[in-house]
């Protein structure tokens, strides 16, 4: 178990690396200043249902845009994008000491943004304890990843520690991966059960009675070679890296994961509990 645990953390810093190396930039960037509670938001119009986007790969990825633009299609949704600056993949819930500064940007689509200098939980402090927007969002989405977040890999993931900054604020959040750990990613298939998912939370999540308030929730979505994702399991967290790097089964007969890495495994879109703090 020690060597596949330390070949996933291998995997995964090296995929950090060349994102954050190699990545694109949407060049809707404009000069980094600190903003204030006036001129923060995304759109001042914050009536209707209001969601946060952010991620741990850059307000400019491929990821955060899908979920971005399928969320404007929604009636009565309301997005405010305030994500990091550049990519901060494997950073888990880390947050910088100090004021933070934010830039107006626009992802790939061209839809306004705020970049933070900083972690992706930062993203959470700068909106919510900065006042960086003038509101609380009813519901924080932290993806789409580009890499999938399961059993151990979860504590690592920024994805998971922007959520994990919401839930800690009371504010539910969904954790959002697409697997596997490097291209293709099959971003369409993530935000057709990201927008399933929304659909089936959006009563409790207006009406207040949404029952994870101390929990993520934490989505990970396989890339199908062959077949399409098999729907979606609840499942725990794999407490270890058995199988994390292995290609997904889309046409797997089998249907009954014991954890997240399985239900992935088989073809399943894995939705898991994790606690709002890692465990000490």
């Amino acid at each position: 178990m020690k060597r596949i645990l330390a070949a996933l953390m291998a995997a995964l810093f090296l995929f950090t690396l060349a994102a954050g190396c190699g990545g694109e930039t949407s060049g809707g960037a404009e000069d980094s200043a600190n903003t204030t509670e006036s001129d923060a938001a995304s759109d001042t119009d914050t009536s209707g249902f209001k969601v946060m986007v952010t991620n741990d790969d850059g307000y400019d990825a491929e990821g955060i845009d899908a979920l971005v633009e399928a969320l404007r299609s929604i009636e009565g949704i309301k997005v405010t994008v305030v994500a990091p600056a550049t990519n901060q993949s494997g950073k888990g819930g880390a947050v910088t000491e100090g004021a933070l500064t934010a830039s107006d940007v626009k992802t790939r689509s061209g839809y306004k943004a705020k970049a933070v200098e900083g972690t992706p939980a930062d993203t959470i402090v700068w909106a919510i304890d900065q006042k960086g927007i003038s509101f609380t969002p009813d519901l924080v989405i932290s993806g789409i990843n580009a890499g999938a977040n399961m059993g151990p890999a979860i504590d690592l993931s920024g994805t998971v520690g922007a959520a994990r900054a919401a839930v800690q604020r009371g504010i539910p959040a969904l954790a959002v991966s697409q697997g596997p750990l490097t291209a293709p990613f099959d971003f369409p298939a993530a935000v057709q059960q990201t927008i399933a998912w929304l659909n089936d939370n959006r009563p409790a999540l207006q009406e207040g009675t949404y029952p994870l308030k101390q929990f993520v929730a934490n989505l990970n979505i396989p890339t199908c070679a062959t077949g399409a994702v098999r729907g979606l399991r609840l499942v725990d967290p794999a407490t270890d890296a058995e199988g994390y790097n292995l290609p997904p089964n889309c046409e797997s007969t089998e249907f009954d994961p014991g954890n997240d890495i399985a239900a992935y495994l088989m073809g399943f879109a894995a939705l898991s509990q994790v606690p709002a703090k890692p465990a000490a």
